[in-house]
This record gives structure tokens, sequence and C-alpha cells, in this order.
């Protein structure tokens, strides 16, 4: 947390609010995060001009014509825009000021987010191996198919590459995964052409049905507007540990697989 569409709720949410104004400044009140924030970081930005808002898997880019600053929110992190901002709090970290007074300010408060600025986004190293957009057209059934074959990694994990596909987090794995009635640790080379047609389908749609909804709040997200996403109100699986099944009532599992808390129906899912 946030995944995917968390970061796409933020990049809809600011859009509208930051193309075609110009950065003032970038005041860095603490740059211990993930990887420490470059301090020279606002040389690079003041006085340009924010020409558009991208996302790359779970990066936010603000792309300037100098380049782009590209963020991550980590575990805990969001960007948050306020026309007359007040002082900051204890985990209010980095505030991008606008010529206008305005500002978003990036709170984060276990801080494995991060800030990064480069003039070539697509070469930098977090964003240079990433696998093709799971929302995009590259994201086939073929494609997923070719990817497992002779793989005996479990297929939630090989779903949750970012190399494989780019952004698919925890969540959203364990939600897909019961739309397409497939065994989170079933081997990906072990399931077929068909099935894994249905589970890029299903991947698409819950990660769309979440955007929608505004995200996952099961901590403390909240997008670039200050509101919470409401996506955790249907989930099907996760974190529904030992209650039933919403479509055979069988008491749902929780599992580990690859250290990371796993949630799917014994009855439904093969």
């Amino acid at each position: 947390m946030p995944e995917l569409p968390e970061v796409e709720t933020t990049r809809r949410g600011l859009e509208p609010l930051l193309v075609e104004q110009t950065i003032a400044d970038l005041d860095i009140r603490e740059a211990r995060l993930r990887w420490p924030v470059d301090p020279s970081l606002a040389l690079y930005v003041q006085n340009e001009r924010i020409v558009s808002l991208n996302r790359r898997g779970k990066y936010l880019l603000m792309n300037t014509r100098a380049g782009s600053l590209i963020w991550h929110l980590g575990m805990s992190g969001s960007l948050r825009y306020a026309d007359n901002p007040e002082l900051p709090g204890k985990h209010d970290h980095v505030d991008l000021v606008l010529s206008t007074g305005a500002c978003v300010r990036f709170n984060d408060p276990r801080r494995f987010g991060s800030l990064h600025f480069s003039s070539a986004p697509e070469n930098h190293r977090l964003l240079l191996s990433l696998g093709p957009e799971p929302l995009g057209e590259h994201f086939t059934g073929d494609y997923l198919w070719g990817s497992a074959r002779g793989r005996r990694v479990a297929i939630k994990q090989h779903i949750m590459n970012s190399r494989i596909v780019t952004g698919v987090g925890n969540i959203y794995a364990s939600e897909a995964l019961f739309r397409a009635h497939i065994h989170p640790r079933r081997a990906a080379g072990r399931i077929s052409q068909g099935r894994l047609d249905a589970l890029v389908a299903s991947v698409k749609r819950v990660l769309e049905d979440a955007i929608r909804a505004g995200g996952t709040t099961l901590r403390n997200f909240v997008g670039g507007d200050g509101k919470p996403g409401y996506f955790q109100q249907t989930l099907a699986v996760y974190g529904r540990g030992a209650e039933p099944c919403i479509d055979c009532e069988a008491p749902i599992k929780q599992i580990v697989i690859g250290q990371r808390a796993t949630f799917y129906c014994p009855s439904c899912q093969r």
C-alpha cells in the first residue's frame, strides 16, 4: 500500500490542479526516505512549468521540460494538494510549492517512499526494467502465457513480479486470482492459456474497479484531494480470513506466499 489504483487515483486528482502551474520551490524537510533525497533537487525544478502527470507502475511522474520528478508513495505515503497549506506536521516531509502559493505536500509516516529527478525518466534505474502496464494493450493472455512457460513459481508471485507486469500489488493480485478462480499457489507454468486469458481480464477489471472507487484504504491512504478510497468495501477475499466466501460460503483461507499475506477460497480457486 499504496498500490497502482491509489497512485492512479492520486494522479487523476492532481493532474487538473498542477498542469501548466509553475514550480516555485521544493522544500525538503526530511531527506531520509527509502533512498536519501538529493538536497539539490530543487535546483532542477525551480521556475519550471509542469506539463503533464504520468504514472509508470506505482511511480508518479510530474513532468517538466527539464525532466521529471519521480515520486513513490511507499507503504504509507500520500500527496495532497492545498491552496492554503497549514504548518507542516511531523510526517510532512516534502512540499512542492507552486508560484500561486499552493503546494503539494508529501506525507509519509513510515518513510518508505522516495523522490527522484531524471532528465530521461524512461532510463531511470527504478523504471528501466519494469514490465508492461497491466491496463495497457501489451499485457495480454498470450504475453502472460509466454512469460509463464516452464516457471514453477506460484502464479501470485509471478503476476506481482514487476519485471513481468508492473504495478499488480498484493491486494489486487489476491482479488484478481479469486475472480479468475485460480489458486494463488498454482505454478505459473502449469496453468492453461485459457485460464491465463481469464486472469489477465480479471487483473484489468479489478484494477479498473478499484480506480473508479478511489483506491483501497486499509491504513491511511488518501488521494490527492485528501479523500480515502472505498474499494475495500467490495474486497472479496483480501483481509477476510475465516469469513465466508461471497460465492460459495466456504471459509476464506489465509496463507503466506513470498512473505506476503495471501487470501483465497479453497472451494472456488483451483
